[in-house]
């Protein structure tokens, strides 16, 4: 088995025991961002493979939320804006990765749609995809991505329950 692979191992163990409600979701966080930047440093170059990818979408998902994190804590006006436009870098950077894998995949095995969230902001933005192999979801609110998603004839226009709905819609 392969770093990247233990790495998605130990994720669903964390997961797990965030749905067990052995830890919060800040713990979660910070754990998994822990483990991310426990294989690698930095993110990989070339997207030539789903794993690849998925962890990219990982690496910078979990940037992005910790820049979130020390952003709502920043004192300054200008910390705290320089922490945001890093979430906007990073989610960027999250959304290529995850367009590189649909692409990879040709969107085949993939099906998408809105997810049902508590936040007035992130409704009918926020998006659940969901690749049958590997067994993985992925979000975004990128709407090229649901351009794509739509042009392909893999996004159903209605609502759901996100299979992660209870990490959804918790605030951290």
């Amino acid at each position: 088995m392969n770093k990247i692979q233990k790495y998605f191992e130990y994720r669903q163990s964390l997961i797990d025991q965030y749905i067990m409600g052995d830890m919060t979701k800040s713990e979660y966080l910070e754990k998994n961002f822990d483990a991310v930047l426990g294989l690698r440093r930095e993110p990989f170059k070339y997207l030539d493979n789903i794993d690849k990818c998925l962890f990219n979408y990982q690496f910078y998902n979990a940037h992005a939320k910790e820049s979130k994190m020390i952003a709502s804590s920043a004192v300054s006006p200008k910390s705290k804006a320089q922490h945001l436009k890093e979430v906007d870098f990073y989610y960027a950077k999250k959304d290529a990765a995850t367009l590189k894998a649909l692409e990879l995949m040709d969107f085949k095995g993939v099906s998408a749609y809105f997810i049902k969230v508590k936040s007035k902001h992130m409704k009918y933005r926020l998006f659940e995809i969901k690749l049958t192999e590997p067994n993985t979801i992925l979000h975004s609110m990128n709407e090229g991505i649901l351009s794509r998603l739509r042009n392909e004839g893999v996004f159903q226009d209605e609502v759901k329950v996100s299979q992660a709905d209870m990490y959804i819609n918790q605030r951290y």
